[in-house]
Formats: structure tokens, C-alpha cells, sequence
């Protein structure tokens, strides 16, 4: 089943060329079928980028699903046009009224500065509050996990002497849970971070669990146990040359990077990389639509528990 669009969304004609079923909003308006409703609040910089990587993922599953993009209202952007958001986004006041089967956060640049500096740190407290009498089940990745694990469960962040960066090997702690049906003894993801969230710290709290973890990279995956609320502290979403481009970005402003680990072959960056997770990444999206937001939803959004 296709993944419903806005009209003129720029990443429609990527995700086109590389044969994902999308389905603009005036075909959808022609069909009798409720479509899983995903809100996603994209606080990335290069919003565009995120998008694409998202609907990819979310556009290769057997459910219709119609996406809906929000952008901190308290924050404004520096690297997306204005024209952009105005066009094929909203904010929070505009959507808060509303019920959704399933919501993600993404993650955002800012791990250097604690949680309460964040300028719409209070926003952002806001909606994680909304999405649990609003929202079937919430997906958090990267900062966003650390954010929301932060948020509703006290669980801190730690800042690390150097970045974590590279595809790193995870095992897995749970094999019972829906998330990870269909998934490998063993499986790679990205990270891309300088902060972490610790085990002793997670285990303090009985609500949620750690489904997978790397020796390398540290927790991977976190969940609670009624399935609401989904962390994840890589980027599944990433594409092939993501972490190569963050790399020389880093490089060309001077900046202490060492070369991601396990990325480039024989770890030498004159190399092409090679994408290894991909199955997995559309693995995970596809259990979490099913499992925990299509599974579990109600047909009439309005009564949404």
C-alpha cells in the first residue's frame, strides 16, 4: 500500500524514482480507506533530508499511511526555507485538538546543551505529554529518545569524551517483543552522537526495558511495556552516504573527528560505503506501523484512550 503525501512534497519525486508507492493527496481523496494517520515532528535542520528518509521507511509497508509534518512553533529554522514549512508543514496549536495513530520524533542536533536549554524545550514537554492521551504509540530516535526517556522517565544523559560514530553491531536482549520480530541474532545501525543514556540508569525504571544493545555503541533500543513509547538511540533512517557527508562536514570546520568506525571499507574514507541496515530499518518501521500503531488503534480516532 502507498504512503500518502502532500502534493509537491519534494521527497514524492525521489521516493518515486526509487520505485516507493506514493500517493498524492488528490488520488487519496479518491479512495474509501482510513489511512493510518503519523504525525512527525521533524526537528532536524535540513528538514528535507529527514523526510525523505522517513517516508521511505514508512511508504514500504502493506499499510496506507497519511503523514502529517509539525515544526517547533518556539524555534525558528536556519536551514530550511520558510517557503518549505509554510507549505507542508504545521505547528503544534494547529494539530493539538486532534487523535493520531502513531507519532515520531526525530533527533536534532543539540546534545551539547542540557535538556532545559533547549529553546522549545517547553514545547516539546508539551507535545510528549499530548502524545500520551493523543497518540496510539510514539517512535523517538536519536536525541528525540534521549529527550523522551529524559522527559517521561527522569533517565539522564551522559556527555562522552569522543563522538559515537559509525555502524555498530547490536544483539538483541528480548526476542519475545513484536518490535523485533523477523530480526537477525544480530544486526548493524547507525549512530552519530556525543551523549549517551546508560543501562544502570534505565533498569532503575520498571515500566520500560532494554530490547537491544551494542558492546561498542552502548543501548540501541528502549521501550516502555505497554508499547506507547518507542526510543531509539541510532538512525535506522539513515541513508548509505548520511554519515560520510556528517563526516566531512565535520572536517571542513575543523573540527577533532575521528573516521566512522565499521562505515568505509577497511575504515578508509576514500571509499564508497556500503548501506548494511537497510533491512532492518524497514523491518523495524514495518513491525512498529503494525504491531504497535495498526495492532492497537482505534478505527475512530476519537476514541483514542
Amino acid at each position: 500500500m502507498p504512503i500518502k503525501v502532500p502534493d509537491f512534497l519534494p521527497a514524492k519525486e525521489i521516493l518515486l524514482q526509487e520505485n516507493i508507492f506514493v500517493m498524492d493527496e488528490s488520488r487519496a481523496f479518491s479512495q474509501d480507506i482510513r489511512p493510518l494517520k503519523i504525525v512527525i515532528l521533524n526537528l532536524m535542520p535540513v528538514k528535507e533530508v529527514t523526510e525523505t528518509q522517513l517516508l521511505r521507511l514508512l511508504g514500504n509497508t502493506p499499510l496506507q499511511v497519511e503523514v502529517i509534518f509539525i515544526h517547533p512553533n518556539t524555534h525558528e529554522s536556519k536551514n530550511t526555507k520558510k517557503q518549505h514549512l509554510n507549505a507542508f508543514y504545521q505547528t503544534f496549536d494547529d494539530i493539538k485538538e486532534n487523535n493520531y495513530d502513531g507519532m515520531i520524533i526525530t533527533g536534532a542536533p543539540i546534545e551539547h546543551l542540557p535538556f532545559e536549554q533547549v529553546t522549545y524545550w517547553n514545547e516539546l514537554k508539551q507535545i510528549m505529554d499530548w502524545s500520551v492521551s493523543n497518540v496510539t504509540s510514539t517512535l523517538h530516535i536519536c536525541w528525540g529518545a534521549q529527550a523522551g526517556l529524559y522527559h517521561h522517565y527522569g533517565v539522564p544523559k551522559y556527555v562522552l569524551d569522543e563522538k559515537v560514530f559509525g555502524v555498530f553491531p547490536h544483539i538483541i536482549f528480548n526476542r519475545k517483543v513484536n518490535l523485533l520480530r523477523g530480526f537477525d541474532d544480530e544486526y548493524v545501525v547507525p549512530q552519530s552522537r556525543y551523549t549517551e543514556v546508560r543501562r544502570e540508569d534505565i533498569e532503575k525504571v520498571q515500566d520500560i526495558e532494554i530490547l537491544s544493545e551494542s558492546i561498542e555503541s552502548g543501548v540501541n533500543i528502549v521501550a516502555s511495556k505497554n508499547g506507547k513509547q518507542i526510543f531509539i538511540t541510532g538512525h535506522f533512517e539513515y541513508d548509505a552516504t548520511t554519515l560520510k557527508h556528517e563526516y566531512q562536514r565535520d572536517i571542513d570546520k575543523g573540527l577533532a573527528i575521528c573516521c566512522p568506525l565499521h562505515y568505509f571499507n577497511n575504515n578508509d574514507p576514500s571509499t564508497e560505503p556500503r548501506l548494511r541496515w537497510r533491512a532492518h530499518a524497514n523491518l523495524i518501521f514495518s513491525n512498529w506501523l503494525n504491531y504497535y500503531v495498526y495492532q492497537e488503534t482505534p478505527y475512530d480516532l476519537s476514541n483514542q484512550k
